[in-house]
């Protein structure tokens, strides 16, 4: 484990402040999630990195399948006290805008359960409640399917502390992990923040439409709600062992670092162990080496043709 500064004074009084919002009984704890408190399903894991020094989370989503329903788009008239109404932001959030579905978990998929789900959804199930409008009206508010990955919001007591943690994050999937907050103008130490994410599981679609008179309707037929059930069910599992891989990296690099002096790890073939960075960089080194010695080997055969020419033609000279 790379050697780290100890975190200032100011990283340790946000953190204290932010574990002790976390540690308000569940009863009593809400934040602005839809569900309005910690995911139980990645709990474990942040409790595990709280406990690390120089890092606290901040904000969570183990991963979760939602259907949104946008805000209006319009306005309708004045709100209370006068008061102009609002309208939804660019995706549909706020003026209205709602949840119709979120879970943090797999839902079944087989047998007609999704017929339910969409009933749920207040989506007709019957063949002539497929509908596309062509309304280009605002007052029609668009719903949408989400699978998202889990995401990870770490405050870090310095860029070393970010660095070793994106690491992590890289080796175990999350692909399009950073960090902001990098450098500090005034030369103070920095406290970055890095999200851990990855992108490359998510999914959207659009499956329906609410009109003015609050009607939903369906833009796509059963079959295909079911497909994405089914989609965002396998995705929900590769989501679980990319997590399970970044906690394995997590307690190796930092929550139970080895000495310098701990024997090595060994793979099956008894060399020294690699992650995947380092194996691929070795790969790539010992390949431009192979390269070069090919390109060397070439260039002395064509000398030595060359020599056997001019030998020959001397020879004929004679």
């Amino acid at each position: 484990m790379q050697s780290l500064s100890a975190p200032s004074a100011a990283f340790s009084e946000k953190k204290a402040k932010i574990l002790q919002q976390l540690a308000v009984p569940d009863a009593e704890y809400s934040d602005a999630s839809p569900k309005g408190t910690v995911d139980e399903g990645i709990r474990y894991l942040i409790d595990e990195i709280n406990t690390a020094e120089g890092y606290v989370t901040t904000s969570s989503c183990a991963g979760r399948a939602s259907v949104f329903l946008e805000g209006r788009k319009s306005k309708t008239g004045d709100g209370e006290n006068g008061e102009s109404e609002q309208v939804a932001r660019v995706g549909g959030k706020g003026a209205g805008g709602t949840w119709l579905y979120v879970s943090h978990d797999p839902k079944s998929d087989g047998g007609e359960g999704y017929l339910d789900w969409m009933k749920e959804l207040g989506l007709p199930d019957a063949a002539d409640g497929l509908e596309i409008s062509h309304d280009a009206s605002d007052e029609r508010r668009l719903i949408h399917f989400k699978f998202e990955p889990m995401i990870l919001h770490v405050l870090t007591a310095s860029l070393g502390h970010a660095q070793l943690l994106l690491r992590c994050a890289l080796q175990a999937g999350f692909r399009e992990s950073g960090a902001i907050n990098i450098t500090s103008p005034s030369g103070e130490q920095t406290t970055p923040m890095v999200a851990i994410r990855s992108m490359g599981l998510s999914l959207e679609s659009l499956i329906g439409y609410e009109d003015a008179k609050g009607q939903r309707r369906r833009i796509v037929p059963p079959e295909y709600l079911k497909m994405l059930l089914q989609i965002s069910n396998e995705r929900f599992v590769e989501n679980t062992k990319r997590i399970e891989r970044f906690r394995a990296a997590l307690k190796e690099a930092i929550l139970e670092p080895k000495p310098a002096n701990a024997p090595k790890r060994l793979n099956p073939e008894g060399r020294e162990w690699e992650d995947a960075a380092a194996r691929r960089e070795r790969l790539r080194a010992e390949g431009l080496k192979r390269k070069a010695a090919l390109q060397t080997e070439k260039k002395e055969s064509a000398s030595q043709d060359t020599d056997i020419v001019d030998l020959q033609m001397d020879a004929s000279n004679e």
